[in-house]
């Protein structure tokens, strides 16, 4: 296993660059004549199936000193044997400056699903590999402990596979394999639910499927994405991107099948962010200071959506409460809708992006927060517009080019195991921009059928 490089949190003059290989190594980046040794230590979170520790080491360069603009980089590694390994030649840049405008790709729930491969393929066709970012709101692989899931898993769609450039999958006779997207563009993830651990168990599966509170890690991701940081390390965190402030969110709980939901132990929330929590007050903090205030556009990541149309939509976004042998979820208890929106409204937050129902639909609220779920990336669960958004909202139509059913009536989603989605954030258009293609037609059209004004 060797991965390709990719980019953590740009600095006014530098990026993190960052790689893994299967075997001990050392590890420089080279821009030019310049070379910036990497720091390369063992991995200790991640194991194969049945609970060994996998061999995997990771290769982090702080590179800075770096001027504006893209500068062309590579990555060595020299193996304990001596062998030497060469990347291809990539761009990295620093931070765009506060002010500047951005263009940021809105994703998530990848989870090694098929058409995963051909949206990423369809990212770079359409809007190009040099973006200045990738948002990524939580659900990146399976199982977050299976060293498989994130680089070379059986399916050919490992997590850094497919955002490299080096997955392997066919759909409709069309070879696909991602993009090299990471190689160029900062990734500035949130924790979703497959994130995280749980007890102890004799295989990974078994382990992630029985967390308890008190008893669950995010030990993988902390030291695969170990930047950007805020007061609880990489588990929540702000930065200025351009003209974008960007907060990230760990919310997100413990996911029961449809029966285990209403029984004990029933579902619970891995962070908490009730007003009074410790992320609510530093995000109060964060959604009030100057950075947050003189951007254009005010962005918080998280994973879990109370807003929607999707499956996992419900149960609400709490606690649970007995009620006769059984659990309940009270909605007027649901901690996104009762203590994060009002806070959001209140600071002119001007998009929401979350995951988890894997699939697109967007609402507006009464402060004029936008709240956009983009991951009917590589699957779908369904939508469910008879039920509604339990938020009480009303699903916003594309405003392009929306999908429609068989008597032809327009849909407020896209909810489809053959269509698969991506959303650009372009902060100079002040929209974001929605596409979706057809995996079933190789040659079909990227579409754009949405989009959505920011200002």
């Amino acid at each position: 296993m060797h991965s390709e490089p990719y980019l953590l949190d740009p600095s006014a003059d530098g990026v993190h660059v960052l790689w893994h290989t299967g075997a001990p190594a050392s590890g420089a980046v080279l821009l030019g004549n310049r070379r910036v040794e990497a720091t390369s230590s063992a991995l200790v979170a991640l194991h194969d199936e049945d609970g060994v520790r996998a061999t995997v080491y990771r290769h982090w360069a702080d590179v800075r000193g770096l001027g504006a603009g893209r500068t062309p980089y590579r990555v060595v590694t020299v193996l304990s044997d001596g062998a030497v390994d060469e990347s291809d030649t990539y761009t990295l840049a620093p931070a765009v400056p506060g002010g500047h405008p951005v263009r940021l790709l809105l994703t998530s729930d990848h989870q090694l699903w098929r058409m995963t491969p051909a949206n990423l393929a369809k990212v770079a066709e359409t809007v190009g590999v040099e973006l200045d970012g990738v948002l990524f709101a939580g659900d990146m692989v399976g199982v977050p402990a299976r060293a498989g899931d994130w680089f070379d898993h059986p399916n050919g769609r490992g997590f850094f596979a497919a955002l490299t450039g080096r997955a392997d999958t066919v759909i409709a006779g069309r070879h696909y394999r991602g993009a090299p997207l990471l190689q160029h563009a900062p990734l500035f993830p949130a924790i979703g639910n497959h994130e995280v651990m749980g007890r102890r168990h004799h295989t990974l599966q078994e382990r992630f499927d029985d967390p308890a509170p008190g008893d669950w890690d995010t030990a993988a991701y902390e030291e695969l994405f170990p930047v950007p940081r805020g007061p609880a390390g990489p588990r929540w965190w702000s930065r200025t991107i351009g003209d974008v402030f960007v907060v990230s969110l760990f919310v997100t709980r413990a996911w029961r099948d449809p029966v285990a939901t209403y029984l004990e132990p029933g579902q619970f929330l891995f962070e908490r962010v009730d007003a009074g929590s410790p992320q609510h007050t530093w995000l109060t903090a964060e959604l009030g200071s100057a950075a947050a205030r003189a951007a254009r556009f005010r962005v918080v990541v998280f994973h879990h959506a109370s807003h929607g149309l999707g499956a996992h939509v419900v149960p609400a976004y709490t606690d649970p409460v007995e009620a006769g042998g059984r659990y309940a979820y009270p909605v007027e208890n649901d901690v996104v809708l009762r203590d994060l929106a009002p806070l959001l409204g209140a600071a002119g937050v001007d998009l929401v992006l979350n995951g988890h129902n894997h699939l697109w639909n967007r609402f507006r609220d009464a402060a004029g927060v936008n709240w956009l779920e983009s991951s009917n990336v590589g699957n779908s669960y369904g939508a469910f517009p008879e039920r509604g958004d339990p938020g009480g909202l009303a699903p916003v139509l594309p405003t392009v080019a929306p999908l429609t059913d068989p008597a032809g009536t327009p849909l407020p989603y896209v909810a489809d195991d053959d269509v698969t989605v991506f959303s650009v954030l372009d902060s100079a258009a002040g929209a974001v921009h929605s596409y979706r293609f057809d995996t079933r037609d190789p040659d079909g059209p990227v579409v754009l059928f949405d989009e959505l004004p920011l200002d």
